[in-house]
């Protein structure tokens, strides 16, 4: 079973708030005590907390019930009662919440970024709110509210400043070896990359940035069909997309053409992203193979290429993609 877990699905319900008190203050010398009672203490919340240490939705996967404690009741002498405690869901950056009717709650951009899912409830007030000059002994005090309750779904779209975007066997894993410390599973079949993979690309001067390596994609994936919409909503969140046209396709701008509109057809906001074309595999061509090859895309989107197992055209790589960032 893969340990990258990026959908989960949780039943959430805060506490109650606490009732108040309609406690009348007794003593042996004071006949008439007016109304002491307390108010009651808050319901505990259910927050979502970002983590920068977390990079996948996991720990979450066998949580299927969450519950907040209930505030205490108010007590004598105006004492507040205790506050239920709040519970924190520790989630990676890029987390989107929604609740049960596909509405986004929130989402999760930075470390210690807080998002209150279900909010616990108020305490109910005590008898010395409601005293007044015509009811000096109120013998009433508010209940607690109720808490919130309802399904959370989890989402996690990773971030990343270059998404890989490309058919399976499109060389994907094997730029992101060359060009990072990740080390994703390599193999020549479709699909071996099964879950989103993230490397540091270092750049001249000590930089760096995080380039995602997505499931590739297939010709409807927008439907759903082969992994469908879970790569897809992985490359919502990168800055840059980077298509990868293997040198060994037999229609290099139509393979381009299908990835985009795929992309397109899922969520139009997609392609007024910044992007580059490439060509990967480029040790198998020839300079005259590569001219052909270019000559097939318009002018503006003339593809780079590059060879991840050979390193040819790296560094051009990566000097456009810093330019595209930081242009």
């Amino acid at each position: 079973m893969s340990n990258f877990v990026d959908y989960v699905k949780i039943h959430c319900k805060s506490g109650h708030g606490g009732a108040g008190s309609a406690h009348l203050h007794r003593a042996k010398y004071i006949p008439k005590g007016g109304p002491d009672g307390g108010d009651g203490g808050r319901g505990g919340s259910i927050i979502m907390r970002g983590n920068s240490h977390e990079w996948t939705l996991l720990p979450l996967r066998y949580k299927r019930h969450l519950r907040a404690e209930n505030g205490q009741p108010g007590g004598k002498n105006e004492l507040t009662g205790a506050a239920g405690s709040d519970i924190y869901i520790d989630v990676p950056l890029g987390t989107v919440a929604k609740n049960e009717d596909g509405e986004v709650i929130g989402e999760i951009l930075e470390a210690d970024q807080e998002v209150v899912l279900k909010r616990g409830g108020k305490g109910g007030l005590g008898n010395t709110h409601f005293k007044s000059s015509t009811n000096q002994t109120p013998r009433y005090a508010q209940p607690g509210m109720e808490g919130e309750e309802g399904y959370v779904t989890f989402e996690l779209k990773v971030l990343a400043d270059v998404g890989l975007v490309g058919f399976p066997n499109a060389g994907k894993s094997t730029l992101l070896s060359a060009v990072s410390a990740a080390k994703p599973k390599i193999a020549d079949y479709a699909f071996t990359t099964l879950t989103p993979n993230l490397g540091i690309v270092e750049y001249r001067n000590y930089k760096s940035f995080v380039m995602a390596d997505i499931p590739g994609i297939i010709e409807g994936a927008a439907e759903g069909k082969g992994l469908g919409h879970r790569f897809l909503r992985h490359i919502e969140r990168n800055s840059i997309l980077l298509f990868l046209i293997p040198a060994d396709s037999e229609n290099h701008y139509g393979e381009y053409q299908i990835l985009y509109n795929e992309l397109e057809r899922y969520n139009p906001e997609l392609t007024e992203k910044d992007l580059l074309i490439s060509v990967s595999k480029a040790d198998l061509l020839d300079d005259e193979l590569k001219n052909e090859i270019a000559a097939e895309f318009p002018d503006g989107k003339k593809p780079l290429f590059f060879s991840g197992a050979t390193g040819e055209g790296l560094t051009e790589l990566k000097d456009a993609i810093w330019r595209k960032l930081h242009g």
